[in-house]
């Protein structure tokens, strides 16, 4: 039986053992729409005792991948990119909010803010291939 967009992210994330590690936790999820959130700690610090940029990188991904797949079908990135604003220290709780700006039939491209509070930290954008693959309970 195929999944509704809301329950696939929860799917991914039960699935997802980096994801998980990092501690994301979904805050809100609609079709075209996630907000995923997460704290930084001690050992993702690099050595400049900064949050190594793959963890905001891995937090706007997968509220990408998530909100690229809530049309009901697999979606895998080919394309992604991201700007850091700014540093990140241990405790920074971060939110990154995914919205699909535009979907064809083939294509999903997305835009993913990641904040700090209410300081915009980095700026993520991706594009997903959209498969013909429904997600499915099993």
């Amino acid at each position: 039986m195929p999944l509704t967009g809301e329950q696939i992210p929860h799917k991914m994330l039960s699935q997802d053992a980096y994801s998980q590690w990092l501690g994301i936790k979904i805050l809100e999820c609609e079709l075209g729409r996630c907000k995923v959130a997460m704290t930084i700690r001690k050992e993702m610090l690099n050595s400049m005792n900064k949050a190594h940029g793959g963890i905001s990188y891995s937090l706007a991904d997968t509220a990408f991948g998530f909100t690229a797949n809530t049309h009901g079908n697999y979606a895998v990135s080919i394309e992604t990119s991201i700007n850091h604003i700014e540093a990140l220290n241990e405790g920074d709780y971060l939110v990154a909010e995914s919205v699909i700006e535009k979907v064809n039939n083939k294509l999903g491209f997305n835009i993913v803010e990641v904040k700090r509070g209410d300081e915009l930290v980095a700026l993520f954008k991706g594009v997903v291939y959209r498969t013909q693959k429904p997600w499915e309970e099993n």
